[in-house]
């Protein structure tokens, strides 16, 4: 069992055990983007249907950002295509995304009078888990 409090990082609500419910999942790690920047594009698509998602994302004004979770929403509706034949498609809907941080890169820039200032190159790690909804 899980000893992390919801509030601790990397510790999400739903858990582990609920990753059965969903009908497939994606993860893209070691992303060279902030995490900040990829949050704010996961929050356009959370609990949206994977076509009305792509199409979100495709027209998206952070494009980098919107690029790398387009990747992983189509690597997830691939996967669930693959893990369930007869899967409709059209029925699918985000329905978890978050994004964490991976490891940074530290790196050097000279300041004046023979300083120097740390720059943080950060990484993600962007979770997507698609889930079957009827009725549409």
């Amino acid at each position: 069992m899980d000893k992390r409090s919801p509030a601790a990082p990397g510790a999400h609500p739903e858990g582990a055990a609920s990753e059965a419910a969903f009908v497939s999942s994606a993860v893209a790690r070691y992303i060279r983007i902030s995490p900040q920047k990829a949050r704010l594009v996961a929050d356009l698509v959370r609990d949206r249907y994977v076509g009305e998602a792509l199409t979100i994302l495709r027209h998206g004004e952070k494009r980098k950002a919107s690029a790398v979770i387009e990747k992983t929403l189509r690597s997830a509706i691939a996967n669930a295509q693959n893990k369930v034949p007869a899967v409709d498609v059209d029925n699918l809907y985000v329905a978890r995304i978050y994004v964490d941080q991976g490891p940074q890169f530290k790196r050097i820039r000279p300041a004046p009078m023979g300083r120097a200032f740390r720059i943080l190159k950060r990484t993600s790690h962007v979770h997507v888990y698609l889930q079957d909804r009827k009725g549409r």
